[in-house]
């Protein structure tokens, strides 16, 4: 990480860091995409069974990984301030609360999971699929939090390049342990879907093995030694996190859960109906990567930017991300629109299908501007530590306006299942000017130069 001085400098700066981080997640999209697909190779109920095992992890993964995700703002802070022997042990209080997140999913696994499969009324197979997924998942739930940790200590130094490297190694790792795991290769039982979430959890073992001995072994990682006895666990920096992530970790499940939720409301129209939807879904979460990255880069930049109170530069950095942000998913939403026949075309061969999805994909400009708009916005206010009102905003666009919204036009007017298309646009796009509004607040009145100077 380094100090920019001009517009050009920092348009560089977010491109060598978003590149890698975009190929980074485009990696670990991969990996559930390569599971569905080897598993449907497999038979229908083990895909079956692996799309609601993912259906429930999805939500719980990425909100409590985003907890641990607040470890990158605080370090770059604490780079920004010049603060670097803080470092460690902020890296070692996320290492321990990888521990107890991940000791408490698998309590909470062993409790609860059985009942909630039991609740759903699933084919006998189905259910067992399912439980199998979960169950061989739950192996790699505490190397992949710690992998989280050891990735948003890499990200706050502003080197992304090594994760994206580690990723880019485990995936043909999986792709050789899900064809020898799903379908008994090499004097292997055939386990299907139950082999693909033991696939991942291997999987996440090896790169958890491999980051930590970068870290370990290689500079500038080395340096802070925060694998030296993992002595650096202090409750105020736990405190800290946990302060932070939890916000960012509630956002993210209320987020995602909104969209299981759609998923189960869209399952009561027509089979071709949920067909299209999914296919449309699935191009507009790949596209969805992109802001992503872009969010994870800008959190870094305007964390650091803040700590060296260096509030002009936080500010250009935010509203360049969002502006970057906007332009991509406006390029991207045109090239979807103009060629949706031929996108459809790729995830089914069925006239009805292909054509709804096609419908489906009109709506995805505005979608993707919208989203776009509130995830960089989110994650500039990220970089501020700026979390609290941010979650309440997006809890109440999430389940206060997509949903409601979605549903009604879905119901009371002619666009049926394309109504909760529009309905998540309008609450993305509240969510965007909400949390954009707030971010400019934010930068008048806490992190302002005057206010510095003052």
């Amino acid at each position: 990480m380094y100090e920019t001085h001009t517009i050009r400098e920092k348009i560089k700066l977010i491109f060598v860091m978003l590149i890698p981080i975009l190929i980074t997640q485009l990696s670990m999209f991969s990996m559930v995409f390569f599971n569905t697909i080897m598993t449907g190779r497999f038979n229908s109920s083990d895909l079956a069974g692996v799309a609601i095992g993912s259906s429930i992890w999805n939500p719980i993964f990425t909100g409590l990984s985003a907890i641990l995700l607040a470890v990158s703002p605080i370090a770059a802070q604490r780079f920004g301030e010049k603060k670097s022997n803080e470092v460690s042990t902020v890296v070692s209080s996320g290492i321990y609360l990888s521990f107890i997140i991940g000791a408490v999913v698998i309590l909470a696994g062993v409790i609860f999971l059985n009942p909630l499969l039991n609740m759903m009324n699933l084919p006998e197979s189905v259910h067992q699929t399912a439980h199998d997924y979960l169950v061989g998942l739950s192996f790699g739930i505490i190397p992949l939090f710690i992998f989280n940790v050891l990735r948003s200590f890499i990200y706050a130094l502003g080197i992304t390049r090594v994760v994206m490297f580690v990723l880019l190694v485990s995936v043909p790792i999986n792709l050789l342990l899900n064809y020898v795991l799903i379908f008994g290769a090499w004097g292997f039982p055939a386990l299907g879907g139950g082999g693909a979430g033991l696939a991942t959890s291997i999987t996440y073992w090896v790169v958890v093995v491999i980051t930590a001995f970068i870290v370990i072994a290689k500079e500038p990682f080395s340096s802070y030694k925060v694998f030296v006895g993992l002595k650096g666990f202090t409750f105020k920096e736990s405190k800290e996190i946990l302060k932070i992530g939890i916000p960012m970790g509630l956002s993210t499940f209320f987020e995602t859960s909104m969209f299981a939720v759609v998923t189960i409301l869209i399952s009561k129209f027509s089979v071709t109906t949920v067909a299209a939807y999914q296919s449309a879904l699935n191009i507009v979460s790949f596209l969805y990567m992109i802001p992503v990255s872009i969010s994870m880069a800008l959190t870094v930049l305007v964390g650091y930017e803040v700590g060296a109170r260096r509030y002009k530069d936080a500010k250009i950095y935010s509203w360049l991300g969002i502006a970057l942000s906007m332009l991509i998913a406006l390029v991207t939403g045109l090239f979807v629109i103009l060629f949706r026949f031929e996108v459809a075309g790729l995830y089914s061969t069925e006239t009805a299908v292909i054509t709804l999805t096609a419908q489906f994909l009109i709506y995805a400009l505005f979608f993707q501007v919208s989203d776009a708009i509130q995830a960089t916005a989110q994650a500039a206010l990220r970089g501020y530590k700026d979390v609290n009102i941010a979650f309440v905003m997006t809890l109440i666009a999430y389940w206060l306006i997509c949903l409601p919204a979605g549903w009604g036009l879905a119901h009371f007017t002619d666009l049926g299942a394309a109504g909760y298309w529009l309905g998540l646009s309008f609450g993305l796009l509240a969510a965007g000017v909400g949390l954009s509004a707030r971010l400019n607040h934010i930068q008048r009145t806490r992190f302002s130069e005057e206010k510095m100077v003052g």
